[in-house]
């Protein structure tokens, strides 16, 4: 927000340098990007007038001009320019004299004559004829206003004021206006604030029979106000008003757009005016557009609307975009004789979609996306109306046309003296408080705060701490102990999941981390089907290319790309994991997707097979200490080789996959050696983890072995022996462990052979033998039910 510093002084008269400006006013909560003065970049240029005028002897176009500056002689300044005749006023530059861009001027000869300076045009002094509409555009700057010779041209030109640029936070759209920085700044400089209110003088006439307004969609109109100005006379506006504008970055282009931006710039309320000539039928509505609505806006380009903008429409169709910018008949014209002011309240979100969508981001929407206050907008219009009476752009008919839908109702918080002095470690009182935030604008009632409509984000303690620290001074604050205790831990979840990382460390694994999202090649690249539910991706709206246009759906291409890498660079083994997120479209579009934290193992090289990655795994559910983890054989696998992965299953809910990355899996990737990997849900292992482990005493009585050696065929699962082993035991039954497995000779086709160690105790008495044979025979009687014998 560009601020002119005089400007800012018809609200509080404060007396400073622009530097002293600056600092109090970044310190005071406002923060000053920077400041800067026209006049920086104009030296030694002066108010000359023209006393004679002749042709210059050697030049068909050139004169040479006698100029009184003030100096006891005229100086001679020969000039090009055509448009000067004898008593003009015009800027000179002199000798040694500096203007914007650097450039400088020093005395000199032009074909053999004297020329002690140069007359200058706007373009050479910075401005343009939207500065000055009466210049001639190429010719030498004549002023139309009388000054003393030798006056300093800065002066004259309007430039000497300071245009102090703020940065404003989005919870402050109040500081997007002239009169709340000024608010700001006589609370800084503890001075009055000189607040105005508009006066409008009586008009002619009703504007009811000229105007009528209806709001259809008040969810995102809050307020909609409307005068009417007859017999308008379009004309420049005055300089202060164009200098005004100039300074704040705004480009003047006549008397009633000029207003508009004015009482924008002044009170932050975006403005338009329309021609009523084409307002069809005198009746405005506020609107969602239609379906396939289009409209040209004030830019000249043709917009299609879709059906969540909101638009300014009259009988026949929208005549602007609300919120954004008018449509190209909406404006003020030559021959424009009646105009319609609008000063409307808009929903902000609304406003910045609508914006973004059409590409046009403008001012007015700028500060609509922020929240600006509807009880304004009355103000607002007012202002307006008596800047028209001010400048006789017109005459103003009587009466506005006010819909409001949502009123902003008065608020109140309660001033709690100990609570901010807590906040901010002070030890103000009550007093010193109310007088910080009186000039603020807000109003007291007690002990309750009355807080100004325009404050919306003024609503706790914090709040009012904020406003009473930045005009005591953050730097006069008092260093103080926190208070209280801080108890700032890992959550069960965080140690969790910190635990089993360390592990995988401990266990010769590196972490990695990889991007969440990748192109739909991957899919193809882990053999993923056609119909595979994981090729419902969902895909990002603006990707930076192709490679990342959706979120993944499973981790193995992320770790193949990096087993990839690793082994395109000639490492002879590699074990990898990540602590990765998978990304499920929901099947309501307006729903986000549902995220899955997963586990993801990869390895290969020498000790890296299949047994190896399951005794990694193994270990991480004991580290976790889940009991009763049980491996399926998984043959329907595409990603994985068939009959050499397994699913992994804790109870009725599955953990994931492990197993041999399939052959064709790895020559999509160009990789030769064997790759194992895993798939491990990380909420699901968190719900099944073991609880605190606690001490146990050593046994006191001493444990029985049995060693059973057992036939089965070699489509029975080892774990489902295992199982029933440990089933049929009972309790007595400490460990077990499969020590050998063996096939081939000896053995009948079809079969394998594989040796258990069973350790039997009681906790409170030795075991005898004829208790362990019983043990023995359960367990026995049980295998024989899949077909399961001991070995002879």
């Amino acid at each position: 927000m560009k601020m002119p510093m005089n400007w800012a002084k018809e609200f509080a008269e404060f007396e400073c340098t622009p530097q002293e400006f600056a600092d109090r006013m970044t310190m005071s909560g406002s923060k000053v990007e920077t400041y800067e003065c026209e006049a920086d970049g104009i030296k030694n240029v002066v108010v000359g007038k023209i006393l004679e005028i002749v042709p210059h002897p050697d030049s068909d176009h050139m004169v040479v001009c006698q100029v009184d500056v003030g100096r006891d002689a005229p100086v001679q300044i020969v000039t090009g320019a055509n448009n000067l005749k004898v008593g003009d006023l015009v800027p000179a530059a002199l000798h040694v004299a500096k203007l914007p861009g650097g450039k400088e001027i020093r005395r000199g000869k032009l074909r053999g004559v004297e020329s002690g300076g140069m007359l200058c045009s706007l373009s050479e002094l910075g401005l343009t004829t939207h500065d000055f509409p009466n210049a001639v555009e190429d010719g030498i700057l004549v002023l139309d206003e009388e000054w003393p010779v030798g006056t300093d041209a800065v002066k004259a030109l309007g430039m000497d004021d300071v245009c102090v640029d703020f940065e404003i936070t989005p919870n402050r759209p109040d500081c997007l206006a002239v009169r709340g920085l000024a608010r700001e700044a006589a609370a800084t400089f503890g001075v009055p604030f000189l607040d105005h209110e508009p006066q409008v003088k009586p008009g002619h006439g009703d504007v009811n029979r000229f105007l009528k307004v209806d709001i259809e969609n008040p969810g995102l109109c809050y307020r909609y106000v409307g005068a009417v100005v007859e017999n308008v006379r379009v004309k420049p506006s005055p300089r202060w008003m164009r200098e005004r504008l100039r300074l704040c970055g705004v480009r003047p282009i006549n008397n009633l757009v000029d207003i508009t931006n004015y009482v924008m710039l002044e009170y932050g309320q975006p403005m338009h005016c329309f021609d009523y000539k084409y307002v069809n039928g005198g009746h405005i509505t506020v609107r969602n557009a239609k379906p396939g609505e289009e409209i040209e806006t004030l830019d000249g380009a043709n917009r299609t609307l879709g059906e969540e903008m909101l638009v300014i429409a009259d009988e026949k169709g929208p005549i602007a975009v609300a919120g954004v910018m008018g449509g190209e008949f909406s404006g003020v014209y030559d021959d424009t004789t009646t105009i319609v002011f609008e000063s409307a309240m808009f929903n902000g979100p609304s406003v910045r979609t609508t914006a973004k969508k059409l590409g046009m981001r403008t001012e007015a929407s700028g500060r609509y996306e922020k929240g600006l206050d509807p009880n304004g907008c009355r103000r607002c219009l007012d202002r307006a109306l008596e800047l028209v009476q001010l400048l006789d752009a017109g005459d103003v008919v009587n009466g506005v046309v006010d819909v409001w839908v949502h009123k902003r109702e008065e608020r109140r918080i309660p001033l709690r003296v100990d609570a901010v002095n807590r906040l901010l470690g002070t030890q103000l009182d009550k007093a010193q408080m109310v007088n910080i935030l009186l000039p603020l604008g807000f109003g007291m009632d007690g002990d309750d705060i009355i807080i100004p409509s325009s404050r919306w984000d003024m609503e706790r303690d914090c709040d009012v701490a904020e406003e009473v620290a930045r005009f005591v001074g953050y730097n006069k604050m008092p260093s103080t102990a926190i208070r209280g205790v801080a108890s700032a831990r890992p959550t069960e979840r965080q140690t969790f999941h910190e635990t089993l990382m360390n592990a995988l460390v401990g266990y010769g694994m590196y972490e990695i981390e990889t991007f969440s999202f990748y192109s739909r090649k991957a899919f193809d690249a882990v053999n993923l089907p056609e119909n595979d539910p994981l090729r419902n991706a969902l895909v990002i709206s603006n990707p930076l290319g192709e490679d990342t246009s959706i979120m993944r759906t499973t981790a193995l291409p992320s770790m193949m790309d990096v087993i990839a890498r690793n082994y395109n660079a000639r490492a002879a083994e590699c074990a990898l994991f990540e602590d990765t997120t998978t990304y499920t479209p929901n099947a309501d579009p307006d729903q986000l997707p549902t995220e899955t934290e997963t586990l993801m193992l990869g390895a290969y090289g020498a000790g890296w097979d299949y047994l190896g990655l399951k005794g990694v795994v193994e270990k991480l559910l004991e580290t976790a200490r889940v009991a009763d983890a049980r491996f399926a054989r998984n043959t329907a696998g595409t990603s994985y080789h068939p009959g050499r992965c397994a699913d992994i299953w804790l109870g009725e809910d599955k953990l994931g996959t492990i197993g041999e990355v399939h052959p064709a899996v790895l020559a999509n990737y160009g990789v030769k050696p064997r790759v194992v990997a895993a798939e491990l849900r990380m909420d699901v292992l968190f719900a099944h983890r073991g609880g605190t482990p606690a001490f146990k005493q050593l046994p006191k009585h001493p444990a029985i072995t049995r060693d059973l050696a057992l036939v089965a065929d070699d489509a029975v699962p080892a774990a489902d022996i295992a199982s029933r082993i440990r089933k049929a035991a009972g309790k007595a039954l400490e460990s077990l462990t499969l020590f050998d497995v063996y096939t081939g000779e000896h053995m009948a086709p079809g079969k394998k052979s594989l040796a258990y160690s069973l350790v039997l105790r009681a906790a409170d008495r030795t075991l005898t033998d004829e208790e362990a044979e019983n043990a023995v025979k359960k367990v026995l009687a049980n295998l024989a039910e899949i077909g399961v014998e001991l070995r002879s």
